[in-house]
């Protein structure tokens, strides 16, 4: 039997004890309606779910006050979109004159944008050992079989030590686009700041946002948005739907989200944002739609 089935005949029968026990004093205070509309496996990795988990979870004003620093401002340019309609576009600002170098961790089946980024006379880093190759070609395209990490050793390089070898491009700004499943929060807490401060615009895609109301892991993600938010400034969030909403101590979380930021230099403040989605969003998948929760932008 493959693991993906056995996952979901686990879920099915936990999700049948949890009806079953409904009726039990010791679990009548947690929330069984909550969790069982929503997706047991992750949940059940979330502390404070259950009253006999060990783990601590993260108060929830700590998860309100970092998101509200994470909330995208209007950045005094207009937002267009690189790459395809479905995964593997985002949004990013007017602003890419200049930029000598798009780099690309995580490359997977889909290289539009950079392929965009190319065609704007960019130079293009990709890197990925999962794959031998770019699922497109393009001259200015240089591809490194390597994963992004912490440290450099075997099949991982820091981001530090790949961008540094590029000497090449040391006065010029670039571009990074990462979506590398999980592993961007170790990156970026290993590259320094002057690094940076070389990307004038990232989009990051951030996993197990979920996990923010972990307490033991709440600092680890806090570190690393706070890092980022002392360079650069959001100025886009878009949730990936290739997983649903969850609901945590009754705010919604989204478990995956694109995020788009600016060098602070280069954002010409003009209020929050608070148009979304925006109007060249668009899905990753065909799965339900995800609306972006009011907890991620100003609302008022």
């Amino acid at each position: 039997m493959s693991r993906p089935v056995q996952s979901k005949l686990l879920s099915l029968f936990i999700k049948g004890q949890l009806s079953a026990l409904r009726r039990c004093r010791f679990i009548g205070a947690t929330d069984l309606p909550e969790i069982m509309a929503n997706s047991t496996e992750r949940l059940l990795n979330l502390p404070g779910k259950l009253p006999f988990f060990a783990t601590r979870a993260t108060e929830p004003r700590l998860v309100h006050e970092l998101l509200g620093k994470l909330h995208p401002v209007e950045c005094g340019r207009p937002l267009i979109r690189m790459g395809p309609e479905g995964d593997g576009g985002y949004l990013v600002p007017d602003d890419l004159e200049g930029i000598g170098a798009c780099f690309s961790p995580g490359v997977s089946d889909v290289a539009g944008f950079e392929l965009d980024c190319a065609n704007r006379g960019m130079e293009v880093f990709l890197a990925d050992a999962s794959v031998e190759k770019p699922p497109c070609s393009h001259p200015s395209f240089r591809f490194a079989k390597k994963f992004i990490g912490a440290t450099t050793g075997g099949k991982f390089v820091s981001l530090e030590d790949w961008v540094g070898a590029e000497t090449k491009l040391a006065d010029k700004d670039l571009l990074l686009q990462m979506d590398i499943e999980g592993f961007e929060y170790e990156a970026f807490l290993t590259a320094s700041t002057a690094l940076l401060q070389r990307f004038r615009i990232m989009v990051v895609e951030f996993h197990d946002l979920e996990r923010l109301f972990c307490e033991p892991l709440f600092p680890f993600y806090r570190l690393v948005f706070e890092k980022l938010l002392a360079t650069h400034t959001c100025v886009h969030i878009h949730p990936n739907n290739y997983c649903s909403l969850i609901k945590v101590a009754g705010l919604e979380m989204l478990q995956m989200a694109e995020f788009t930021f600016v060098r602070n230099d280069r954002v010409r403040p003009a209020g929050y944002a608070r148009q979304f989605p925006h109007p060249l969003d668009r899905d990753n998948t065909l799965r339900e739609h995800v609306v972006l929760p009011p907890a991620y932008y100003r609302t008022k």
